[in-house]
């Protein structure tokens, strides 16, 4: 890999301390390339010649922290990725006719929630229903776009005909190019900041499914402990928690029994 900056190790240690500090996560010690590559954005971006100067940078400039943590922490999404989650959710939905709530923990640039929503709309046969979806994420930037809903057309375009029809307009003049999530699906969301690592959630009790996938892998298992006995002390008994395809629980089997294809039933007895 062509490194046009230098980054020593103990420069990316100091960039895993301060990610540490500030989110929880902690890095591995594979995740060296995966931050040069998408520090070295900002370095660019802010005309830099040395990753010393950015810490220094980030240091001195509190706005620069935001766009450090997206960096980071801001996975590649799409609408409806790991699409057995969201039939055992139709499943769900289909099977419980009552009012239902649920938390999408890491929203990132919206396609989860938003998927979570068009999913709501097909089971109950509106868009207007009785399920409460709410959408978090630590980045403020990426709640902006998740609230505003305007995505590339071929991320759409992968989606079935039915869907674009239903769920998208698509921009003409200057946003050709570009699907706006149709207003009454972008209002089904409840959409807020939430660092998982805070003592209080913004949440009450009473959940009945919690999406929070490819989240827990950047933590230390004390710390992913820690966070999720926090969410599962907000959901019901016998209620979901949807995990990612790399994550596994088996060390927290007492709160919670595997149901297959990273789902979770929650057991609240040990909490």
């Amino acid at each position: 890999m062509d490194k046009p900056f230098a980054f020593s190790l103990r420069e990316f240690n100091a960039v895993r301390q301060k990610i540490r500090a500030l989110t929880g996560i902690n890095l591995a010690d594979s995740k060296d390339n995966m931050v040069y590559s998408r520090l070295a954005r900002r370095l660019r971006a802010l005309n830099l010649d040395t990753f010393q100067a950015y810490l220094r940078y980030l240091d001195d400039h509190q706005a620069e922290t935001e766009h450090f943590i997206t960096a980071l922490t801001t996975n590649l999404t799409s609408f409806f990725r790991e699409a057995h989650h969201f039939e055992q959710l139709k499943g769900f939905l289909l099977t419980h006719p009552e009012p239902l709530r649920i938390w999408c923990t890491a929203s990132s640039s919206g396609e989860e929630p938003y998927s979570i929503a068009m999913t709501c709309a097909e089971a109950r046969g509106s868009l207007t229903n009785n399920v409460k979806i709410y959408a978090s994420d630590i980045d403020s930037r990426m709640l902006e776009r998740a609230q505003a809903g305007i995505y590339p057309i071929d991320q759409v375009e992968k989606l079935s005909p039915i869907r674009r029809k239903q769920f998208f307009h698509r921009g003409v003049g200057a946003n050709a190019g570009k699907a706006r999530v149709v207003p009454e699906l972008r209002k089904s969301i409840h959409f807020f900041q939430q660092n998982l690592l805070d003592t209080n959630y913004a949440m009450e009790p009473g959940l009945d499914i919690v999406f929070c996938r490819n989240v827990m892998i950047y933590f230390d298992k004390p710390t992913q402990e820690i966070i999720l006995k926090r969410i599962l002390r907000l959901m019901k008994t016998d209620s979901w928690y949807i995990a990612g395809h790399s994550e596994n629980f088996s060390h927290l089997s007492q709160y919670m029994r595997p149901m297959g294809k990273t789902i979770y039933q929650v057991n609240r007895g040990n909490l």
